[in-house]
């Protein structure tokens, strides 16, 4: 399974996003560290949840990169996240 897919069914089942956007930067990165062939290893996530609401902005990445640590510790090397909750 691609690394974005893993990431989009984590994210989906764990927060149940209205919207979820995520963009595969590493073709921005090639020759860079962390950067490998084929790609997968910079994100861009965008995710806004009703999950969210009354979080601050730490509390929020902290929850999406507990679900993401195994993808952290496998391939991703960067993930750029902006989170919200609905109307923000």
């Amino acid at each position: 399974m691609r690394i974005a897919d893993r990431i989009r069914t984590k994210l989906e089942t764990a927060l149940s996003p209205v919207t979820l956007e995520i963009v595969d930067d590493s073709h921005k990165h090639a020759g860079h560290s962390g950067a490998r062939e084929g790609g997968e290893t910079h994100f861009t996530v965008t995710v806004v949840s009703d999950v969210f609401a009354g979080k601050s902005r730490i509390e929020r990445q902290r929850m999406v990169y507990g679900l993401l640590a195994e993808e952290m510790a496998d391939r991703v090397h960067a993930l750029a996240l902006n989170t919200r909750a609905p109307g923000e």
